[in-house]
């Protein structure tokens, strides 16, 4: 049997996960089109998202909590930096055009002082691209997020420190709805085993091992069912629209 692996980790190798993977790449693919100048990155998780973005960047700075197994030989103009954030220790005050961080603040307990450090590092009318998982669209608690945002609430997060905000979302085409109705199903049946309710009763840390073990396992049944549907989801499935309840990410776009 395969190694479980946490699911909070995307892979772009393990075919599992490919309903998430493509949906992350189309974030990296909108980010690329839109910035330039000085970047930083907050979650480079496995790094995949350096190629996308780093050619269009006179400097691009990746920060994660761990260090990705990529080699960054060929991109001379990125640097990894290993910390924990918030605070964003290290950089100066409007250093950056662009910040990006996509599926972190989820997993930042201090969410408004993470925000609030991003807009100190912006320069004057430098803008934050940022994803987190639309909470109307969740199967069922992930013990790994602090919390999630409805797009009212992201909305008026972001708006706390950010002169303006643009509320987008990332949708599914006809294929990607199919496989999240029958991942829906399958989660319901798995919640059936939780007559208490326990998955909204005990503490995250409790949860966590659970709920990878469980993850990782309906993934990999959901490939082995559904293998043409998992596998033949590709980026274009998805799509970039205004923020609504039945989008899957919320895809927002604040200026200082």
């Amino acid at each position: 049997m395969k190694k479980i692996q946490s699911a909070e980790r995307v892979s772009q190798t393990d075919l599992s996960d490919n309903f998430v993977y493509q949906r992350s790449l189309l974030a990296y693919h909108e980010a690329a089109s839109r910035i330039g100048g000085r970047v930083l990155e907050i979650g480079t998780g496995s790094g995949y998202g350096i190629s996308l973005v780093s050619p269009g960047c006179e400097s691009y700075i990746t920060v994660d909590k761990n260090r990705p197994a990529i080699d960054l030989t060929p991109y001379p103009n990125v640097e990894f930096r290993q910390m924990r954030v918030p605070p964003l220790e290290g950089f100066e005050t409007g250093s950056f055009d662009f910040v990006i961080t996509f599926q972190v603040i989820e997993h930042i307990r201090r969410d408004f002082l993470f925000l609030s450090e991003i807009h100190r590092v912006l320069r004057p009318g430098g803008k934050l691209i940022i994803t987190t998982p639309n909470k109307r669209m969740s199967l069922t608690r992930n013990p790994w997020h602090v919390r999630e945002y409805t797009a009212d609430e992201f909305q008026n997060l972001l708006s706390c420190n950010f002169s303006s905000v643009e509320a987008l979302g990332v949708f599914g085409h006809d294929n990607v709805m199919e496989y999240y109705r029958r991942n829906k199903e399958a989660v319901e049946k798995i919640a059936r085993l939780d007559p208490f309710d326990l998955q909204h009763r005990l503490p995250r840390w409790m949860l966590q091992l659970p709920y990878d073990v469980m993850n990782r396992v309906n993934r990999r049944r959901l490939l082995v069912r559904n293998r043409e549907l998992t596998t033949h989801i590709k980026m274009n499935d998805y799509f970039i629209a205004p923020a609504a309840d039945e989008c899957f990410d919320l895809f927002y776009i604040a200026e200082k």
